[in-house]
């Protein structure tokens, strides 16, 4: 990796807080250059993936990443999680288990990570995950050829090869394991599809089955949401652990933002949002809000995208 030029502007690694579903507010860590992954999901919020890996790296100082952390811990009034997350799979920086080792002798706040499972299978990555709180794992298929049909994964990978890591990791760490399955219309959500999931379940033991759906703007517009009676159904076929997830509801504290612009940029940059997402997060006034995303609009930084008769933002 080519090193870093003394007076170049350093990546943007933390973003919010913003309102998660599943984890309060969220302080978000992404410790990756823009949708570095290893799967090109058809249902991705950040559009598709020009290129899929299995390599890990270290992407970045883990220094520089820590400091910012530290900072953004200092000036928010509330975290309930930090959590790894962000434009790609964080797994793919091997500096991960480093990173978040130091943020838990550096803070109380819990620490969560958000991965796609592919690399559950090797015990390096097992063990930086051994870390954390909380680990969210996505399985969206058991079935090989489903597997390459939502996930579009990179070659290497193997739908069987991803159960058993995840079946491995359940037995070696001690945290809340909350599985995520996003579900497809039409894709992944036939009854047989759905008892294949349940079986590789079974070898799990997640805490939580945790559904989702295509609420955001997907990287393939084919990828449509079920309807609330089509997630009740498949929720009732996984058993008392799973659950659909619903639109977190709390309100943060009022506070000012130094530099509203630059806050909504690096949320954007990880995720479709609307006014209403950005102002909740933020604490930021909507009418604030509104202008500074005017602003960016008009500076070609943002644009605005329908979905599901919502306006969301996402970077140019």
């Amino acid at each position: 990796m080519p090193a870093v030029k003394r007076n170049a502007v350093k990546p943007r690694f933390v973003y919010g807080p913003v309102l998660s579903r599943r984890l309060g507010f969220s302080l978000g860590v992404d410790i990756l250059p823009f949708k570095t992954c290893s799967l090109n999901c058809i249902y991705c919020q950040l559009g598709p993936s020009v290129r899929t890996t299995g390599r890990r790296r270290a992407y970045f100082e883990p220094r520089d990443i820590l400091a910012q952390i530290r900072a953004a811990l200092a000036a928010a009034p509330r975290v309930d999680h930090i959590t790894f997350s962000g434009s790609g799979e964080p797994t793919l920086n091997k500096n991960l288990g480093r990173i978040i080792r130091a943020v838990k002798r550096t803070t109380r706040v819990p620490v969560a990570v958000l991965t796609n499972a592919t690399l559950l299978s090797r015990k390096d990555v097992r063990a930086d995950l051994l870390a954390a709180d909380v680990v969210v794992p996505s399985l969206d298929a058991a079935e090989p050829r489903l597997f390459k049909a939502v996930n579009r994964p990179h070659p290497s990978l193997k739908a069987g090869r991803v159960v058993k890591g995840l079946a491995r990791f359940r037995r070696e760490f001690k945290g809340q394991i909350w599985l995520e399955i996003m579900l497809v219309k039409g894709v992944n959500d036939a009854p047989g599809h759905v008892r294949a999931l349940k079986d590789a379940i079974d070898l799990i033991h997640p805490d939580r089955i945790q559904l989702n759906t295509v609420v955001r703007p997907p990287a393939e517009a084919s990828a449509r949401p079920l309807t609330a009676r089509e997630l009740d159904r498949i929720r009732r076929a996984l058993g008392n652990r799973a659950e659909v997830i619903v639109d977190f509801e709390k309100k943060g504290p009022a506070r000012g933002c130094a530099d509203l612009k630059a806050s909504i940029s690096a949320v954007v940059k990880r995720r479709p949002v609307t006014a209403g997402d950005i102002s909740a997060s933020l604490s930021a006034p909507r009418g604030e809000v509104l202008e500074a995303l005017r602003r960016l609009r008009e500076s070609g930084k943002i644009r605005t995208v329908r979905h599901s008769r919502k306006t969301f933002y996402e970077p140019a």
